[in-house]
């Protein structure tokens, strides 16, 4: 499985911004795409996954602000982010499950300055 995401960029606080992922190669039996962040000297943390059956799922920091979609049929996953913080400022990470092993896109970095 390979990712490709897109979007990311530098917004002040209060700001919005989009992040996109797109799935190729051996994507059957993908079961979950999400979004992972990490910050220097910290864990990689699950900001927001979407499975296949359309269940959601998201970290308590980004509830209400995050918006995490899904199109099983492009093998595609998406983040609306809204009301950013300087606190979400992190390299995200797009994830993909399948049959119990994780993939990870390249890493697309969030600035949100205050």
């Amino acid at each position: 499985v390979q990712l490709q995401a897109s979007g990311g960029g530098s917004v002040p606080a209060g700001g919005s911004l989009r992040l996109s992922c797109v799935a190729s190669g051996t994507v059957f039996k993908i079961s979950d795409m999400g979004w992972y962040r990490q910050v220097p000297g910290k864990q990689r943390e699950l900001v927001a996954s979407y499975s296949s059956t359309g269940n959601t799922n998201y970290a308590d920091s980004v509830k209400g602000r995050f918006t995490i979609s899904g199109d099983n049929a492009k093998v595609t996953v998406s983040l609306q982010m809204n009301s950013l913080k300087p606190e979400d400022t992190a390299v995200y990470y797009c994830n993909a499950k399948r049959l119990g092993s994780n993939f990870w896109g390249q890493g697309t970095l969030v600035t949100v300055s205050s």
